[in-house]
């Protein structure tokens, strides 16, 4: 992916300033802008400059350019913990268990289970776990009590089964108008990372897709996860027609569930129609399944491009940045969740949390989260699963041991390159 590089000039800096790009996401802008302001006034001879990540088709595709192009900011705080291993191995990122203090603040903030997911088979460390939106199971909460359920569903059968109540053809032309849940049927590689990936790591344990440079989803939970949803489409309860074009079909009441995040809680607020509740659990798992469910946490971390003049001192904002204090400030700016341990304990954030009982349940949910696997590729590789999950879930052209079959086969050929 990026191992030729070509040359280009370095960012333009005002009087040696480090430059941070954030995301560009208006919330995010001004949490960054407010860090970025604290930081310059308590560090006048260490100022940073922020801007959010130029525009573009997407970020990815902005920082791809700009690695390519040696105009690289020095901090980026919008980097998809999936793209880190191959712009480490591209050599790019600074090694950040080489500088001081590194070691002892991940260790302060983070669990044993993250520090291994962000540790790069090299054995260093080239990523800051930062923040995460833990995929839930959304759901209607007037809708459930109509179809005569006192709890939303839980495991594959219950799903199935409300599914079947809540089916409706409303005009009575023999098309469905009401679906039980919506998952986006294009084909594009994310789009997997709101709808099979967290199922798997559900029902998986946080089982990996990628193991010792060979496909693993190729097992038990993966072949469940397939049937559950080609199951769903296959029965008319969720809708292969793009509903994503339409208004919002959860607050219309066309759908009574939706995997999603704590994004949407802003969003609920404001323009659910007057009546509507709504609640949010974890995802779906097979019936037998025992134990705490996992899931997706759609990971953004931080990292340090070697084209900065100063890591050190870029390393110093970043674990400003970082503080208790901040990431408090990014909950209440953004609905997001920091990536920290203790997060529904600490007193800090669960004195914010306790009168919010929406973000309290992805704050619970956090204990329980995986991100992506520490390899290169993985941009190949879901997209490899999606053209699969097509094939199989959304038009049941193959059966889901065939689909996760060809999927790992293409995905192993990949890694042998």
């Amino acid at each position: 992916m990026l191992l030729s590089l070509s040359c280009g000039g370095k960012s333009e800096r005002n009087n040696n300033n480090l430059v941070y790009w954030s995301s560009n996401n208006q919330q995010e802008i001004e949490f960054a802008r407010e860090v970025v302001n604290d930081w310059n006034k308590k560090n006048p001879d260490k100022k940073v400059t922020f801007q959010p990540v130029p525009e573009g088709q997407s970020s990815e595709e902005i920082i791809l350019a700009a690695v390519v192009g040696k105009t690289t900011p020095d901090i980026y705080s919008n980097m998809w913990e999936g793209d880190v291993e191959d712009y480490a191995k591209a050599g790019v990122l600074v090694a950040l268990d080489t500088l001081k203090g590194f070691k002892d603040f991940l260790y302060s903030r983070c669990d044993s289970a993250v520090i291994k997911e962000v540790t790069s088979p090299d054995g260093h460390i080239y990523q800051v776990p930062w923040k995460i939106n833990p995929i839930m199971m959304m759901y209607n909460k007037n809708e459930i009590k109509n179809l005569g359920y006192e709890n939303p569903p839980q495991d594959y059968s219950q799903f199935l089964d409300a599914s079947k109540k809540f089916k409706k053809d409303l005009n009575g032309d023999g098309y469905v108008d009401q679906w039980f849940g919506y998952s986006e049927v294009l084909v594009t590689w994310w789009q997997r990372l709101f709808d099979f990936y967290p199922l798997y790591i559900a029902a998986s344990n946080g089982a990996p897709l990628i193991e010792n440079n060979k496909a693993a989803f190729d097992n038990k939970y993966g072949i469940e996860v397939f049937k559950f949803l080609q199951t769903l489409y296959q029965k008319n309860y969720f809708a292969k027609e793009r509903l994503s074009v339409r208004q919002d079909v959860f607050l219309a009441g066309i759908i009574a569930t939706r995997f999603t995040g704590p994004w949407e809680i802003s969003h609920a607020d404001k323009f659910k129609p007057a009546g509507l509740e709504y609640g949010f659990t974890h995802m779906p798992v097979p019936d037998d399944h025992k134990g705490p469910v996992y899931t997706y946490c759609d990971p953004k971390n931080l990292v340090i491009f070697k084209t900065c003049p100063d890591a050190q001192r870029a390393w110093d904002f970043v674990k400003f940045m970082t503080s208790k204090q901040n990431d408090l400030k990014l909950i209440e700016i953004t609905n997001q969740l920091p990536r920290r341990k203790n997060l529904e304990t600490d007193p800090l954030f669960v004195n914010y949390l306790k009168d919010k009982p929406k973000m309290m349940a992805f704050a619970n949910q956090a204990k329980y989260v995986k991100g992506t696997d520490p390899y290169s590729n993985l941009t190949e590789v879901f997209d490899i699963i999606s053209q699969e999950y097509e094939a199989c879930v959304i038009y049941g052209k193959k059966t889901p041991e065939e689909a996760l079959k060809e999927a790992a086969k293409q995905v192993n050929l990949l890694y042998l390159k």
